[in-house]
């Protein structure tokens, strides 16, 4: 019996770096917004990579992202393919809809906290 290079589980995933479309970029960059015009946010980053993509938001732009939303597409019939992290690494948030993921930074239920 020969194995095809069909059947692995590597060729099941996306040609390509893993980034985002236009659709998610704009629902991340509304946080975003919002976060900066109440003074928590001063700067952001992307980053593509091979198994994930990730947005990263700053407090001052020296700093360790203070979060990070992460699109993993490996995941998406598991955990989900989003989730969002804290500086620390721990994830607070994760699904398989990026709007349900994003509503742990709606104003009634999180507060930063010095």
């Amino acid at each position: 019996m020969s194995l095809d290079a069909s059947d692995s589980p590597a060729s099941h995933s996306p040609a390509g770096p893993v980034f985002f479309d236009r659709r998610e970029l704009d629902a991340m960059l509304r946080v975003y917004g919002r976060m900066v015009a109440a003074g928590e946010w001063r700067d952001y980053a992307m980053a593509p990579g091979k198994d994930a993509a990730e947005f990263a938001v700053f407090r001052r732009a020296g700093d360790a992202p203070a979060y990070r939303i992460e699109k993993r597409p490996a995941l998406a019939r598991r955990q989900g393919a989003w989730a969002v992290m804290n500086q620390s690494g721990m994830i607070l948030k994760r699904g398989r809809e990026l709007a349900q993921v994003l509503r742990v930074f709606d104003a009634r239920r999180f507060q930063v906290v010095d």
